[in-house]
């Protein structure tokens, strides 16, 4: 592990940010400097020695504006415990604006437009911030992350620097405080009818070679059904199957696929849809298809269907993630199939080894501009380090108040008192953790330390999540912040390209376009301005690696 007391430049950037860095050592200037003599009138309500792992409790009382993104299945309450504890614990009043979360978008951007947002503006998804940098509508909280030991700490722990580094823009700043995962947690894989494996004498398989192997075994034993019908192919073809086969082959797909794809080998950007790593996965599933061990439905059917043909035996293995494999999968098949029993497996491996991608950041919290004007505002920024990036925090956001909403049996388990339903696990219980008392909202309560974030798992997606975050994590792309012309330029390029992949990565697998046509494929890319695009991004990256690397 390293040394936390010797920071490295990287480190130091991203613990400062690049203005913050700028001011200790004397070059460069910024009317969005947070050095000392700008914050000494803006400390009113703030801890004068705030540190990781202390209680945030202002010195004076105070009121921050936020906005409250309203979920239908907890709507939002004024006497929820969670509003109160916090006063009680930080002496702070938060005054939501309620939004229903379908027009929580909308309403932000227009709120951000019209100057008008509260102060904090959680629930923002990195890449949404985009469209409000130029207008200095939002603060760019990477100057000012000094007055936030939790989330420094945070990160120099868990060596997030190069996630934070790949939502800079183009300045060099980021804008969106965004939630933090010590792993990545995965999400979708492959689920198998167990009891049907064991009958024809097949173990469940570890890599994608033995799901090949499987279905071909389960197909010679039911040649009228299609080994293999999955679900989510809606609206993105394959959407959860691809997310999660690409990386297999060293590759983005399904929900995950990008156009831009970072070239370990060659030091640069290249384009994800024209890859040869793009292309075997393509031949994987057209082997699957051809052969008929996959139901040529599976990329566009319902997910009704595709759950149906489960049920009544039409299929034997679907994509799963932990809840519908408890909820769905074994419970209606437990009604419908005597004995029958479904397992999910880890992400069979594949060429590239036994490795898991994915950003350890969540959505986050963007903070208005005008609010760095306010005379409590280091004070602010204190409460949003301890609420969002304190273990204390976290953990109050999650389960709510010991000894009221849940008690401890050790580190890492909890356990919702009684009475109290947590996300459906009694729906008996006459209070909701959520519903009647505001834990566990997504506004609030995200990211965090492993065992904080599996303290909930079920037993079956704590086996799989343990053996997924066993693998070896891949690093993010690096940094490569568009302008504001390039984003406009890029963003003309991106669809057009991206929907000419979608369409013809159906076609591929499901083979209505023969392989030999892949050069053919790759010139229509290069005629919908595939070369100008990654090259486009290409000058970012080295651009931004000159200035700030």
């Amino acid at each position: 592990m390293r040394n936390t007391g010797q920071l490295s430049r990287r480190s130091l950037l991203a613990a400062a940010g690049f203005a913050g860095l700028a001011a200790l050592t004397g070059c460069g200037s910024g009317d969005g400097e947070a050095d000392a003599k700008d914050l000494s009138k803006k400390r009113a309500g703030a801890m004068k020695n705030y540190g990781a792992g202390d209680q945030f409790k202002a010195t004076k009382a105070l009121s921050f504006t936020i906005l409250h993104n309203d979920m239908p299945t907890y709507p939002m309450k004024g006497d929820w415990l969670f509003w109160k504890e916090v006063t009680e614990r930080t002496g702070v009043t938060l005054e939501p604006t309620s939004v229903p979360a379908s027009d929580y978008d909308k309403k932000r951007s227009l709120l951000i437009g019209a100057g008008d947002a509260p102060f904090l503006i959680p629930k923002t998804y990195p890449g949404q911030e985009t469209a409000f940098v130029s207008s200095g509508a939002i603060l760019p909280v990477s100057e000012y992350v000094e007055l936030m030991p939790n989330f420094r700490a945070k990160v120099e722990k868990w060596g997030l620097e190069g996630d934070l580094d790949s939502i800079r823009q183009a300045d060099g700043n980021y804008y969106v405080l965004p939630g933090l995962h010590e792993k990545v947690k995965s999400g979708y894989s492959l689920s198998f009818r167990t009891d049907v494996l064991k009958k024809q004498g097949l173990d469940l398989p570890t890599t994608w070679d033995e799901v090949y192997d499987v279905l071909k075994a389960l197909k010679a034993a039911y040649p009228d059904v299609y080994p293999f019908s999955d679900r989510w192919g809606q609206p993105t073809p394959g959407g959860a199957l691809l997310n999660y086969l690409g990386p297999a082959f060293g590759t983005k797909a399904g929900w995950s696929y990008a156009n831009t794809s970072w070239d370990t080998k060659a030091r640069k950007y290249v384009f994800t849809g024209a890859t040869d790593e793009y292309r075997q996965m393509i031949e994987y599933l057209r082997k699957l298809v051809a052969e008929k061990l996959m139901d040529p439905e599976s990329f566009t059917q319902s997910d009704d269907d595709a759950v149906r043909k489960l049920l009544s035996e039409k299929s034997f293995a679907i994509s799963a993630n932990p809840q519908e494999l408890v909820q769905n999968y074994r419970y209606n098949l437990g009604k419908q199939v005597k004995g029958a029993t479904i397992e999910m497996v880890p992400v069979p491996i594949g060429p590239t080894g036994e490795v898991i991608v994915g950003s350890r950041l969540e959505n986050g919290v963007m903070v208005a501009g005008r609010a760095a004007e306010g005379d409590s505002f280091v004070a602010m920024m204190q409460f949003v380090d301890w609420l969002w990036y304190s273990d204390g925090g976290q953990e109050f956001a999650k389960y709510g108040v010991e000894g009221v909403t849940y008690t401890r049996s050790g580190a890492g388990r909890y356990k919702v008192a009684d009475g109290i339903s947590y996300m459906g696990s009694d729906p008996s219980a006459p209070k909701d953790l959520q519903k009647d008392y505001g834990f566990t909202n997504g506004e609030f309560a995200y990211g965090g330390s492993w065992a904080l974030v599996s303290s909930s798992f079920s037993p079956d997606e704590k086996t799989f999540q343990d053996a997924m975050a066993g693998r070896k994590l891949l690093p993010v792309d690096p940094a490569h912040p568009l302008k504001a012309d390039e984003q406009e330029q890029a963003t003309l390029w991106d669809t057009p390209l991206k929907d000419h992949v979608t369409q013809n990565t159906l076609k591929f697998a499901l083979g209505k376009r023969p392989m030999s046509e892949w050069d053919t494929y790759l010139a229509e890319l290069k005629a919908k301005n595939m070369q100008r695009y990654i090259d486009l991004h290409n000058t970012a990256y080295e651009r931004f690696k000159k200035e700030h690397g």
